[in-house]
């Protein structure tokens, strides 16, 4: 049971266009924006960041930003995250299934090339604690990225570290097609739902 009880869609009538376009970007409307809209302006500014920085196309592929989010997640211990991360990803492009698979081994695998390898390693350090993103790695990721595009992928990561925290800490209930997802393709790597399950 999540730690505190989310309202219900039609208490947060007011939100509706918000749901709405979670629907239309996820195909479903994640259960943190029910536990969210107690504090309805709180689920609007998080909503407007989360359009920016992942929802709209920047000079950051989305089929990567979605593998940042999925690492920071991983990084963090965020199993709901992690679900929704990978799921997410696999929407982007169709031939990202393979790379989801694989996305534990990404430093050794062959289906990475070496800007998303520094991408992913800046990701997975920023979402450890503490922060354990060193100056190579940085200038490593300047190698293949302009400083716009680090202020793009460091977004992405520091938007899935608060939603990490926010629905590691309230114990969210993980909503169907992302369990299932995951179920699939994550939990031969570990992955669990634990205190997501609804």
């Amino acid at each position: 049971m999540p730690r505190v009880t989310p309202k219900t869609r039609e208490e947060l009538s007011d939100l509706e266009d918000v749901f709405e376009r979670a629907e239309q970007a996820l195909g479903f409307v994640p259960n943190s924006f029910y536990l969210m809209g107690r504090r309805p302006e709180m689920l609007r500014a998080f909503s407007r960041l989360s359009r920016e920085v992942i929802g709209v196309p920047g000079r950051v592929s989305q089929d990567l930003k979605w593998l940042i989010a999925h690492i920071a997640s991983r990084a963090a211990g965020c199993q709901y995250c992690m679900a929704h991360t990978a799921g997410s990803a696999n929407k982007a492009k169709s031939e990202m299934e393979r790379k989801i698979d694989a996305i534990f081994e990404y430093e050794r695998s062959e289906l990475f090339s070496d800007a998303e390898k520094a991408a992913l390693t800046v990701a997975q350090a920023a979402g450890t604690t503490p922060n354990m993103v060193s100056d190579a790695d940085m200038e490593n990721l300047k190698i293949y990225f302009d400083e716009d595009q680090i202020v793009e992928i460091v977004g992405v990561i520091c938007l899935f570290g608060w939603l990490n925290r926010f629905n590691d800490t309230m114990a969210t209930y993980l909503e169907q097609e992302p369990l299932e997802f995951a179920t699939q393709h994550l939990a031969a790597s570990g992955w669990e739902v634990g205190k997501h399950k609804g």
